[in-house]
């Protein structure tokens, strides 16, 4: 089976190619919303369970996942949406989520940069983090999406787009591992 994210990118890109054909870039920030909203009600273990009956029409599926949005739904998501049920990949929404809105910040200039740490870190400090950044990435507004994960032990590792800065204990710790058992 290929991977999710192979799958994930043709879609995607339809969903932003859609937006573009209709002058409405300016509305991919909704429509990242209530996509978030989507995945979140299919990657609930009850309705991921709902879903995949064999007695359930696509149309009831759609219904389903359409209603958590009650009235107020892009026109492009629906049509997404019924192309995501009818081949059966809604397996693959959170992925076309991060992909899209990969595709949204590329057009803004924007980057995100996941910043993991071994401790929370005040609004202050992540401001710091990302003035600091900033020579790192000229040119790109960074978004920092912080998560606190106790096994780096210390420091703080980040990622925007496919560069990694990890100067965490952890890596440290690999790295003195790595150089005496060598």
């Amino acid at each position: 089976m290929a991977e999710l994210s192979t799958i994930a990118r043709p879609y995607a890109q339809g969903l932003w190619k859609a937006l573009e054909d209709r002058k409405a870039t300016a509305r991919a920030a909704e429509l990242e919303q209530a996509l978030q909203v989507v995945c979140q009600v299919a990657s609930n273990p009850q309705v991921s369970l709902l879903v995949t009956d064999p007695k359930l029409t696509d149309e009831q599926v759609f219904d389903l996942l359409a209603g958590a949005l009650g009235e107020d739904i892009p026109s492009e998501l629906i049509g997404l949406l019924r192309v995501v049920i009818e081949n059966g990949r809604l397996a693959a929404l959170p992925e076309i989520a991060a992909q899209f809105r990969a595709l949204k910040n590329e057009s803004e200039g924007v980057a995100d940069a996941y910043i993991e740490t071994a401790f929370a870190l005040k609004q202050e400090e992540v401001e710091q983090l990302v003035d600091s950044l900033k020579n790192k990435f000229p040119g790109v507004k960074l978004n920092p999406v912080v998560t606190v994960n106790p096994e780096l032990i210390g420091g703080v590792s980040i990622r925007v787009g496919d560069s990694i800065l990890d100067g965490s204990v952890r890596a440290r710790l690999a790295q003195m591992q790595a150089a005496l058992t060598a």
